[in-house]
C-alpha cells in the first residue's frame, strides 16, 4: 500500500511539473509571432493574467492597436482568436470616439471569453463593446481584481504614445474563421 501511495504521489508531482500547454505560433508567420510577443509582454507585466489564459474558453489577441484623436478619434487593430491554444480565426477591431481627447497611442488588447456562449456571440459578428464596457489597463497585479462581465474580460497593455482622453465611443469586431 505504501509503494502505491509513493507511486501516486510521484505521478502527481510529475503532472504538476509539466508546463501548461500554450499557443505555439508558426515561426514563419510574423503576425503570429507578434501575437506571441504580446502574450509574453502582458504575462511579464502582470503574472496574475496567467489565470485568464488558463481558464478562459478562448481569447482574442490584438497585438498592436493604433489609436489617435483630436476631439474625434478612432482605433484599429487586427488579431487572432485562439481556442484550445490553436488559431480558431482572425479578427479585426475598429473603434470610434468623440469627446475631449488628443494624442496617439499604441497598445495591445486581449479579450478573454468565459465560455463557449461568449465565443459564439463573438464569432457571429454581433459583438460590440459600448461605452459601458471597461478594459483593465495592465500593471503589476491589475488582473487580481478583474472579473468577467457579460462573459468577457478585457485587458489592454500600453506599448507607447500618449493619449489624453475623456470620451465616449465603442468598439466593433469582425471575425473570420481559419481556413
Amino acid at each position: 500500500m505504501r509503494k502505491l501511495l509513493v507511486a501516486l504521489f510521484a505521478l502527481l508531482l510529475m503532472a504538476l511539473s509539466i508546463p501548461a500547454h500554450a499557443f505555439e505560433p508558426d515561426v514563419n508567420d510574423s503576425f503570429q509571432l507578434d501575437v506571441q510577443k504580446a502574450i509574453i509582454a502582458i504575462k511579464k507585466a502582470d503574472p496574475g493574467i496567467e489565470a485568464f489564459f488558463n481558464n478562459a474558453a478562448g481569447y482574442a489577441v490584438f497585438p498592436s492597436v493604433g489609436k489617435g484623436g483630436f476631439i474625434i478619434g478612432g482605433a484599429y487593430g487586427k488579431g487572432l482568436v485562439i481556442v484550445d491554444e490553436k488559431i480558431d480565426g482572425y479578427t479585426s477591431m475598429t473603434q470610434g470616439t468623440i469627446g475631449l481627447q488628443a494624442g496617439g497611442q499604441k497598445y495591445s488588447q486581449f479579450i478573454f471569453f468565459k465560455d463557449d456562449t461568449a465565443i459564439g456571440h463573438f464569432k457571429r459578428g454581433n459583438f460590440e463593446l459600448g461605452a459601458q464596457a471597461s478594459a483593465v489597463a495592465i500593471t503589476a497585479g491589475a488582473s487580481a481584481d478583474a472579473a468577467y462581465d457579460s462573459g468577457v474580460a478585457i485587458f489592454t497593455h500600453a506599448a507607447g504614445g500618449l493619449m489624453f482622453e475623456g470620451s465616449v465611443g465603442g468598439q466593433k469586431f469582425k471575425y473570420s474563421p481559419k481556413e
